[in-house]
């Protein structure tokens, strides 16, 4: 019998542990498609004589080869946009761009096809077909939108490619263009659009082809090094955004993590952007302009010491519910955070202000947090005092120190004639008018005591 309920025990935690990796995996994000939008030029200068044929002859040759080597590579959807193929030359056409084959699976026979078809005839508007493709990229909440743009010249219709790029990596539309330009140098004019690669050759336009789409293919890996006041990579468990440092959109969110190997983990990144990281400690710390090498894995270090701060009361009590206290960098008058007492946060290494929202409000200037270390802010048991009226009416109540009464609270003017106030320890001055009263000669004025964990009866009439 005994053997028999062990056996059952083992399969459960078997089973619980298959639910459980099966969780994990369920949760873990699936890879981005990659979305490649070939956008070719076809202007009549394509037909010029270049190398061993003319341009528009390589270039489909070179596309071919390149799609073919591309039919078994999973996450990847592909289209082709072609400018300057419907219209002759003169008169000049500025807006002859189609997409001649829309994304799709396993369209790569059909765009193959459709290069075949392809002749050159008229101008190069790349400013109308870079904004026309946008349009080419349906909705989708994890793909990677890229445009290729292969051309042998410069923009003849007075657009502007730069502008027109720019707004669509603003837009979170694409991602940063490359083009490829055959025959010439072309690298000044179309810096400005991506990322350009110069095809002086047959074989470097094909070299220029496989390490574009390498690129757009291989994500690289990264892993972000926090580092504490001695410049190790010991601080952990805090969220981090990567920000596209070109548009600001957000890119990634993870919550930093230590592997099985007690380093930081490996991130998987999009090499093609550079980012804005902010690491959401309190106050939060940034890197901006981070950049990856494609296929080469990158280490991020940012400086991000921290210590805690425990806030304790002397002793729990029910009378005092959601004591919040705002925490301030020191000197500095913004709200850093608001923090509950009975909890303990992590905070950059540094000084910082407190302000206790008690009655009378406390305040604690230079505080101090170390390295790994808890800073312990503990406060007396408030009291309470019942303030009794025989009606409602006007004035508050007031902390004598030093001869000087301050300010704590205003009695409200609503029909009550009882208020229980939770005040911090001290001695305490109430006074009062009634609202039916008219001369300021009947005003009462009482002191009282307030004791840590103990209550007093206030009783303002003669």
């Amino acid at each position: 019998m005994k053997i028999n309920l062990v056996f059952t025990l083992i399969i459960l935690l078997l089973a619980s542990s298959t639910v459980f990796c099966q969780v994990e995996e369920e949760l873990e994000k699936p890879p981005p498609t990659a979305r490649i939008l070939f956008v070719l030029d076809a202007s009549q200068s394509m037909y010029g004589r270049w190398q061993s044929d003319m341009k528009i002859t390589i270039a489909r040759k070179l596309l071919s080869n390149l799609l073919d080597s591309l039919q078994s590579v999973e996450n990847i959807e592909l289209a082709l946009r072609v400018y300057g193929h419907q219209y002759n030359f003169p008169p000049q056409i500025c807006n002859d761009t189609k997409l001649l084959v829309p994304f799709g699976p396993d369209n790569i026979p059909t765009i193959k096809h459709k290069l075949k078809s392809v002749v050159p005839k008229g101008t190069t508007p790349i400013a109308y077909a870079l904004e026309q493709s946008g349009s080419d990229f349906p909705p989708c909440e994890n793909c990677r939108n890229i445009i290729i743009l292969i051309t042998d010249g410069l923009e003849e219709c007075d657009g502007d490619p730069c502008l027109v790029s720019q707004e669509l990596q603003k837009k979170g539309v694409v991602l940063k263009p490359f083009i490829i330009g055959i025959g010439r140098n072309f690298q000044e004019a179309f810096d400005c659009v991506g990322t350009y690669f110069d095809a002086s050759s047959e074989a470097e336009f094909s070299k220029a082809l496989n390490v574009v789409i390498s690129q757009a293919l291989n994500s690289t890996t990264a892993q972000v090094n926090l580092l504490d006041s001695y410049g190790k990579p010991t601080e952990t468990n805090v969220s981090m955004t990567f920000y596209d440092n070109f548009s600001g959109l957000i890119k990634y969110n993870f919550v930093h993590t230590m592997n099985n190997k007690g380093v930081p983990d490996t991130l998987v990144i999009d090499p093609l952007l550079a980012y804005d990281i902010v690491v959401h400690t309190i106050p939060p710390r940034s890197l901006d302009s981070v950049t990856l090498t494609p296929g080469k894995h990158s280490t991020i270090a940012l400086s991000t010491p921290q210590g805690d701060l425990d806030l304790k009361m002397e002793s729990r009590d029910r009378t005092v519910r959601d004591l919040k206290c705002i925490v301030r960098e020191n000197g500095k008058m913004q709200t850093l955070n608001v923090q509950q007492f009975g909890s303990s946060e992590k905070y950059i290494t540094g000084i910082y202000d407190l302000e206790i929202l008690t009655l009378p409000r406390i305040y604690i200037d230079d505080v101090q947090i170390k390295q790994s270390h808890t800073t312990t802010i503990e406060i007396p048991l408030p009291g309470i005092a019942v303030i009794e009226k025989k009606a409602s009416g006007y004035g508050g109540v007031y902390l004598l120190e030093n001869n000087e009464l301050k300010w704590v609270y205003n009695f409200r003017e609503s029909e009550m004639q009882r208020e229980t106030l939770v005040l911090q320890p001290g001695t305490y001055k109430a006074i009062y008018r009634s609202k039916y009263s008219n001369r300021a000669a009947f005003t009462v004025e009482k002191y009282f005591v307030v004791e840590s964990g103990k209550s007093v009866n206030v009783k303002l009439y003669n």
